[in-house]
């Protein structure tokens, strides 16, 4: 038989567990989360501050891309310029290596194990998390490793930081301990710098109303990046519609095997990817040419400068006006040609006052195709032109900058306005399409009138109706 005061003990026993669990356990957990305190982020994501943390951090920034190259000729390992002085952070693809200036240690005890260590890593965390645009995130790193030291060493891999290897410019490395290059294998994300300061010192800006936040990003915005492409479009469009239409026209008149050669040259800019173009311009045109050396010896420079943006737009967006122009020229009726000529029209006057009416509606309709082929033109302007803000940054440059030094909303904010762009042109080709459909129906309901007077007619590609008479004597 069981003995009773066992059960008794046991069962007592038991209900002492479930009352610890139901309220010394919360309890716990609740104080652990009030530890916690949430981290206050400035709201232009530089700063932040924790309840209760003796320290506070301002000056964040997010360096996505370091150098492999040597400095001064010298290889110090893979770098990123940084500014002196800082906490710098470099997250690599499997560890993330944190310096903390001495000084700043000390003043704020910083140590591996202590509360203000964790501190800083939320820190670090949840302000590269506002910097990460998409990319890898900080907090998302499980091995961390705190120093001192600007030389740290972790297995074969020697980070060094704070050193001041050019006057006033100062770099955090990584190269192996022999010296070599080690980009590979550690495969280094970014490297995050800030400034440690006492908490009462430190400004956090708060939000502001979402009218006032939508005013000041637009205020604090370069428009240039949006007239340097307009400027570049406009004086492009111009250059890409005469030459498309003289190069149609051109390449109507010339033999049969010419034709295809000629073709070819035009056309291959269309098929070419837009870095392939740049790159041959560059070779074409670049200073070490004959035709780059004279254009700086009349002081009109073509290599990374604003005109270098126009011909690339010009060579990437010609390919599409010349096509249409030409598939235009080529569908209008021969006879009718043939009869101007009869009666004494010039060549120039069939072309100007026959051929590109007849063809207006696709002539029209191409040249707004390459107005937005020359508005979105990125590879081979990059190429030629460069990206100097004013200059020759236009709006798709602008967007993969903005995006690669972690401005989001700067990026949105030009992809919106290429959007609205090219919201129009598909617009402004749908209505002209339409226009020139309906043009042709009541065209093609009307009859040969009867008499002493023959009608010529000719439609050209996109449907354009033209009536010519000619006069007979009965």
């Amino acid at each position: 038989m069981l003995n009773r005061g066992k059960i008794v003990r046991g069962l007592a026993a038991g209900l002492c567990a479930l009352v610890l669990s139901a309220c010394v356990l919360p309890a716990a957990a609740f104080a652990q989360e009030a530890a916690e305190a949430p981290v206050d982020i400035s709201a232009d994501g530089d700063a932040a501050r924790i309840e209760g943390c003796a320290f506070a951090v301002q000056g964040f920034q997010r360096v996505q891309v370091g150098s492999n190259r040597p400095i001064d000729e010298v290889y110090q390992g893979y770098a990123y310029l940084l500014d002196g002085g800082q906490v710098v952070v470099v997250d690599t693809a499997s560890y993330a290596v944190v310096y903390v200036p001495p000084e700043v240690a000390e003043r704020f005890g910083i140590s591996e194990g202590s509360a203000s260590w964790d501190d800083m890593k939320r820190y670090a965390s949840a302000l590269d998390a506002g910097q990460a645009s998409g990319a890898a995130k900080l907090a998302d790193q499980e091995v961390w490793y705190l120093t001192t030291q600007q030389e740290y060493q972790v297995g074969q891999v020697v980070f060094r930081f704070d050193q001041e290897l050019r006057e006033g410019r100062f770099y955090t490395c990584i190269r192996g301990a022999d010296g070599s290059d080690v980009k590979d294998a550690v495969q280094p994300l970014c490297a995050d710098t800030f400034q440690v300061v006492a908490a009462k010192d430190a400004v956090i800006a708060a939000a502001a109303p979402p009218l006032q936040q939508l005013a000041d990003f637009l205020g604090s915005i370069d428009y240039s990046p949006l007239w340097v492409t307009l400027k570049t479009t406009g004086v492009a469009i111009v250059f890409i519609f005469v030459l498309g239409l003289a190069a149609a026209y051109f390449t109507m008149r010339i033999p049969k095997r010419a034709q295809d050669i000629f073709d070819t040259i035009f056309t291959i800019p269309m098929v070419l990817p837009p870095t392939v173009c740049g790159f041959i311009l560059l070779w074409c045109l670049g200073r070490n040419t004959a035709v780059g050396q004279w254009f700086i010896d009349i002081g009109f420079p073509l290599i990374f400068s604003w005109p270098a943006t126009v011909i690339a737009a010009t060579v990437v967006a010609f390919p599409l006006m010349y096509r249409s122009c030409r598939g235009a020229f080529e569908n209008l009726d021969a006879n009718m040609m043939d009869a101007a000529r009869t009666l004494g029209w010039s060549n120039a006057r069939i072309f100007f006052r026959l051929m590109i009416p007849l063809s207006w509606g696709s002539i029209a309709a191409a040249t707004v195709l390459a107005f937005a082929r020359a508005l979105g033109e990125f590879g081979a302007t990059l190429f030629l032109a460069g990206n100097y803000v004013g200059v020759t940054r236009t709006i798709p440059i602008a967007i993969y900058f903005e995006w690669m030094g972690g401005n989001t909303e700067v990026a949105w904010f030009w992809t919106a306005v290429i959007l609205v762009f090219s919201f129009v042109v598909i617009l402004l080709i749908n209505l002209l399409g339409r226009r020139t459909t309906k043009y042709r129906q009541r065209s093609n309901q009307v009859k040969p009138p009867r008499g002493q007077s023959v009608r010529a007619q000719a439609s050209d590609t996109d449907g354009g109706m033209a009536s010519g008479e000619v006069q007979h004597e009965s």
